[in-house]
Formats: C-alpha cells, structure tokens, sequence
C-alpha cells in the first residue's frame, strides 16, 4: 500500500518528469516521451518513472538513451524539486507498453 507521502512525490516527480522530457522531445522531432506514472519506494530512495513513447517502434532506444541519461535528468530534476525534496531519489526508467497492449487486443476483438 502505498504511502500519502509517496504519492505526493510521485506526483511531483511525474509532473516535473513530464515537464523535462517535453522540452528534451521538442530537440528530437517526430518522437514523443511522456510519463504514464512513477512508482516511489517506501524509505523516498528510488522512484520508477514507466515513460510511453510515440512512435512505440523507437521506444527501446530511447528508453535505452534515457536510462545512460538518468543521471543527468536526476540532476535536473534535483534543481527543479530542490525547495519540496531535501534529497532526490534514483531514478530508473521503464517502458510502459499498456497502450500499445490495449490496441492489439482491439485489433483481436476486431478480427473475430
């Protein structure tokens, strides 16, 4: 179960997360990075960020990129987060296929 205060981080580090990777995206035309959640461990140490990407058929590199990145993109969101977190979590990133699971089981409900 989580905690009030985890959520209240998630959300945090969801929004600030989002913010990041919408000006990184607008470098990379054509490519779409948002973040569908983040999961935070019980003791703050380490937030679980599951990131969708559009077009899906070049998430593996970018969640590839974004994960060598991560100490980067924890450092700017440390400058972000600095006055709400005394100390910023580790992050590690995920692929969040949901989407993607949800328009092949459309495809097979259509196809019968």
């Amino acid at each position: 179960m989580e905690s009030n205060r985890q959520a209240k981080i998630a959300r945090l580090l969801q929004k600030e997360l989002s913010e990041i990777f919408r000006q990184q995206t607008a470098k990379t035309h054509g490519v779409i990075v948002s973040v569908s959640a983040v999961r935070v461990s019980p003791d703050l140490s380490i937030a679980r960020a599951y990131l969708s990407v559009f077009p899906s058929d070049k998430a593996p590199e970018m969640i590839e990129s974004i994960n060598k990145s991560a100490r980067t993109v924890r450092y700017e969101l440390a400058q972000r987060v600095r006055y709400q977190l005394r100390k910023t979590p580790e992050l590690q990133f995920y692929l969040d296929d949901s989407l993607d699971y949800i328009e092949n089981i459309d495809k097979l409900l259509e196809s019968k």
